[in-house]
């Protein structure tokens, strides 16, 4: 006679195991925390075409713009996009080189500002989500160096992610985009 023994069947229960917590953003140099787009954006802007070879290498420059840069959960806003638009400014590791050679310093500040539906490109093609915006701004830029000063301006378009767009941080406004080609700036 054979004997079998029941086992009780142990009761599993599924447990709920809360995200890992996420990493405060970490601001750039230089980079206002703000909710408000407007103030974001025009201060990317100036940043974006603002440097000084006497104190800085193309690394740094390059890095400081880069802490601005926030790149977007699907990948639509890569690096390589901010790599290929820095240099559209004219900066690249081979021509900052021979400007810190000649003590040069490039200084930005804002002519005109266009946002959102002010943007012909907007109004026709209006932002994806809630809380993305658009401004191109016209910069008066001033470069300087041993042999002299050369001063003008320059279109350069920002994209700013803003609450309540479920990409953007909670308490404020990020940069997740600029053009700086004349191909890609948005009027």
């Amino acid at each position: 006679m054979t004997t079998t023994t029941a086992t009780p069947q142990s009761t599993r229960v599924a447990a709920v195991v809360p995200p890992p917590p996420q990493a405060a953003p970490v601001l750039g140099a230089g980079e206002p925390r703000t909710t408000n787009y407007r103030t974001l954006a025009e201060a990317a802007a100036r940043a974006i075409y603002t440097w000084d070879a006497r104190s800085s290498t193309y690394s740094e420059v390059y890095e400081r713009l880069r802490s601005w840069w926030d790149v977007l959960p699907d990948g639509s806003n890569p690096l390589t996009v901010m790599a290929q638009e820095f240099q559209a400014t004219g900066v690249t590791a081979a021509s900052f080189a021979s400007l810190s050679g000649m003590h040069a310093f490039r200084t930005a500040s804002v002519s005109t500002a266009v946002c959102d539906g002010q943007l012909a490109q907007v109004q026709q093609n209006p932002a994806p989500w809630e809380g993305l915006h658009v401004c191109t701004f016209t910069l008066k830029v001033a470069e300087h160096q041993t042999g002299g000063s050369n001063a003008y301006t320059v279109p350069v378009s920002v994209m700013v992610n803003c609450p309540p767009a479920a990409t953007a941080p909670a308490d404020h406004c990020a940069m997740v985009g600029f053009y700086a080609s004349a191909s890609r700036i948005v009027y």
